[in-house]
């Protein structure tokens, strides 16, 4: 069975008042086993400006319909589509439509692809494969909706389905070549989370807290690690989920589970390198320093990379469904469910600016954009923001 924990939760919008808090009946995922769960959300509060953050252009592409869409930034121009099928290209300077095309059937994805591929999904289980001028070039049928933007590396096109498959296909004419299946808890949160490509490696995190490597080319398991173990007396209790994508760099690969831990692996043979419990949805990111994550009541913490030690924690988010933090220009952003760009300083995490777009959640992951972000609302709003 399965559970979109976060989306539910974002169902209900209201305005914000002039208080430190604001206490809204929202329906969230767990809601549907018993009466709607009263949450806090923490009202947006002033602070003087260090920075300063700006619009550099804004788009329209289809709303998201009940999925989760990204932008993609592939070459030197940005993709994006909705539900309704409108796939379009635009300049990733100016934003500037390119072209735009009706792919001919409503789509589950964002934009994923490389080397003159476009891919996207359906909630029907078929990959939509399209070169860089929106020309169809194949069509392949996978065995359950395609929640997440497919990805591609070495002539590999790597699939992740809803049923928890991942699908390794040719990305010359949409072939199988190979698929990767574990058996999944018998209760588990809905997961648009897709996979990372890195070093030949596909990685990927689980339900049940577990994280996997596997071989680029043929599917086989690299390695598996554990994040969290489930634990509780009720299934409700025991969902340790991994639902947001973990981060990698040369050496090392970290993973964030619901109910769980964050926790740092060796990535070459997948040794664990430290553990800490947080609790997180939206997941995480890293730089040179610190690994950044937006925990699962709405604070954003940075913790040590090397040891897990906290660093500091920024609460006065709290409840307001933030994503997972990007690194921009030497700052932390996350955004929030009512379409706020909010920039902390990465030192201290205190607020050093802060930007409205279009009023509507956000739900996905910031994209960075040479020296900008791109960020998708569920309104179907493309925002190019930086800051200064």
């Amino acid at each position: 069975m399965g559970l979109n924990n976060k989306l539910l939760t974002l169902l209900i919008v209201s305005q914000l008042a002039g208080c430190s808090t604001l206490t809204e009946q929202v329906t969230t995922g767990f809601g549907l086993f018993g009466a709607p769960k009263t949450v806090e959300r923490a009202a947006l509060q002033d602070f003087q400006p260090s920075a300063k953050a700006t619009l550099a252009w804004r788009q329209q592409v289809g709303g998201a319909g009940g999925f989760v869409f990204a932008p993609a930034l592939i070459g030197d121009s940005i993709y994006a589509t909705g539900q309704d099928g409108q796939l379009a290209r635009f300049e990733a300077d100016s934003g500037k439509l390119i072209w735009r095309v009706d792919v001919g059937t409503k789509l589950s994805s964002g934009v994923g692809g490389g080397n003159n591929l476009l891919l996207v999904g359906t909630a029907k289980g078929a990959v939509l494969a399209f070169d860089h001028d929106g020309k169809p070039l194949w069509q392949a049928k996978v065995s359950s909706e395609v929640l997440s933007a497919p990805q591609t590396a070495e002539d590999i096109v790597v699939v992740r389905t809803g049923d928890g498959r991942i699908y390794g296909l040719d990305a010359k004419d949409g072939k199988r070549k190979w698929v990767y299946q574990r058996a999944m808890p018998a209760l588990v949160l809905r997961n648009y989370t897709g996979v990372v490509v890195t070093r030949g490696a596909v990685l990927a995190g689980f339900p049940g807290g577990k994280l996997v490597a596997l071989n680029l080319i043929n599917g086989t398991v690299g390695w598996e690690a554990t994040v969290a173990l489930p634990r509780g007396a009720t299934e409700l209790e025991r969902i340790a989920d991994i639902t947001s994508l973990p981060v990698a760099d040369t050496n090392m690969v970290c993973a964030v589970a619901f109910q769980g831990r964050a926790a740092c692996f060796d990535l070459l043979r997948g040794n664990q390198l430290w553990a800490r419990e947080i609790s997180s949805i939206a997941g995480l990111s890293m730089d040179n320093r610190y690994l950044y994550v937006s925990d699962a009541k709405g604070a954003v913490q940075a913790l040590d990379k090397s040891s897990g030690a906290s660093i500091w924690k920024q609460d006065k988010l709290s409840g307001r469904e933030v994503t997972a933090p990007l690194l921009l220009n030497g700052y932390v952003v996350v955004a929030d469910f009512q379409g706020f760009a909010h920039f902390l300083a990465r030192d201290d995490g205190s607020f050093a600016a802060r930007i409205a777009t279009d009023g509507s959640p956000v739900v996905t992951p910031l994209v960075a954009l040479k020296g900008e972000m791109l960020m998708q609302t569920l309104n179907g709003g493309v925002f190019s923001l930086t800051v200064q």
